[in-house]
């Protein structure tokens, strides 16, 4: 493959990481960091040919749900139906892909990469804040109405409305018939690998105003994952070293 995925090593690393993010969700020019980032491991994907970083994401891995409140998602979103889960988790935040490069295997190995922490860490759930670009909530009519129909979260997990602005699709769309086509075009590829993986999403979106963007609190079980597409993500780095994402479980 013509990407590599590891995790960050140093602080010139994770500067990297954050300017990615900065042109990403900020604009030429800026840095996006915040407090979270000291608590995190920074997995890269970077181009073998020149070392060129083209994707990012930060992890944030959890002993049990009882320690997600401090979570970036929790300054977010009210999770306290989470606080029960047992088993260990992990939140997935600040994912990007450089709005230059287009290649899905980026998007491909970055997930082979989660994978195998969740393997060697045995995480349970997967969680984090899915975001549309903008906060016109009307130009995403057709997305939200299909999270609605199919996607929102069991009873069990609901997470409830904590954040000032947000979007109730989910009682606001009650009656929209959704276009599945217009949906998924307008549905950020990461949210559509979650959904496709099993995922569920909040009833409601949050307005962000710092990073401009609308955003659906995320979670997949990793036991309802398809056995077929846990196969193929583990095969993704299966000719890899296990250093691409060693160490994991002691770097939070």
């Amino acid at each position: 493959m013509r990407y590599a995925a590891r995790l960050a090593e140093d602080a010139a690393d994770i500067a990297r990481a954050q300017a990615l993010r900065g042109l990403c969700f900020r604009g030429p020019g800026r840095v996006d960091c915040d407090r979270y980032d000291a608590r995190c491991l920074h997995l890269l994907i970077e181009d073998r040919s020149d070392g060129a970083l083209v994707a990012c994401c930060r992890l944030m891995p959890l002993r049990a749900g009882s320690e997600i409140a401090q979570s970036y998602s929790a300054q977010h979103y009210e999770l306290s139906a989470l606080e029960s889960f047992e088993a260990p988790m992990m939140e997935l935040g600040r994912f990007c892909i450089h709005p230059e490069r287009h290649d899905p295997d980026i998007l491909r190995l970055a997930w082979g990469a989660l994978a195998r922490f969740v393997d060697e860490n045995g995480v349970g759930m997967l969680f984090g804040c899915s975001s549309f670009k903008g906060t016109e909530a009307a130009e995403y009519a057709d997305a939200f109405a299909i999270l609605r129909e199919r996607h929102l979260a069991p009873r069990r997990w609901w997470p409830r409305v904590k954040a000032p602005g947000v979007v109730r699709f989910a009682r606001d769309l009650a009656r929209r018939v959704p276009d599945p086509r217009r949906a998924m075009a307008t549905m950020p590829p990461l949210l559509r690998s979650y959904l496709a993986m099993g995922g569920w999403v909040s009833d409601h979106a949050v307005v962000d105003r710092d990073l401009g963007t609308l955003h659906v609190f995320t979670g997949l079980e990793i036991g309802a994952i398809p056995a077929s597409r846990a196969r193929a993500l583990r095969a993704v780095l299966a000719d890899d070293p296990p250093a691409a994402i060693a160490n994991a479980s002691g770097a939070a």
